[in-house]
C-alpha cells in the first residue's frame, strides 16, 4: 500500500521555525512530484509549496521568502523547512504526491503558531 507520512508539526511562537516532513512509500519516489497543502478550520485546503522531480520548487505568495521545500530522493523523503513562522499559518499541514495531478496524501500533520 501507498502511505505517506508527516512528521514534525507542533506548538511554536509567531517568528519560530519548524521542519515538516514527509516519507514516502510504496510508490517509486523519484518519479513523483510532491507538494505540501495546509487547510485551517472553516476553510479550503490551499497548495503551499510543490518540488518536481528535478527539484523545480513552487510556493504561494504567502510563503514565499519564508518556506523552503527540498526532496531527499535516498530517504523518500520531503521536507519543508517554514521559517519566520505567523499565526496565520496555523493549519494541519498535508503531504501529496502525484505525476500530473495529486494521487495520494497524507494524513496531515498539525502545526499551531501561538504565542
Amino acid at each position: 500500500q501507498v502511505q505517506l507520512v508527516e512528521s514534525g508539526g507542533g506548538l511554536v511562537q509567531p517568528g519560530g521555525s519548524l521542519r515538516l516532513s514527509c516519507t514516502a512509500s510504496g510508490i517509486l519516489f523519484r518519479i513523483y512530484a510532491m507538494a505540501w497543502y495546509r487547510q485551517a478550520p472553516g476553510k479550503q485546503r490551499e497548495l503551499v509549496a510543490s518540488i518536481t522531480t528535478v527539484r523545480n520548487t513552487n510556493y504561494a505568495d504567502s510563503v514565499k521568502g519564508r518556506f523552503t521545500m527540498s526532496r531527499d530522493n535516498a530517504e523518500n523523503t520531503v521536507y519543508l523547512q517554514m521559517n519566520s513562522l505567523k499565526p496565520e499559518d496555523t493549519a494541519v499541514y498535508y503531504c501529496g504526491a502525484g505525476r500530473s495531478a495529486v494521487d495520494y496524501w497524507g494524513k496531515g500533520t498539525l502545526v499551531t503558531v501561538s504565542s
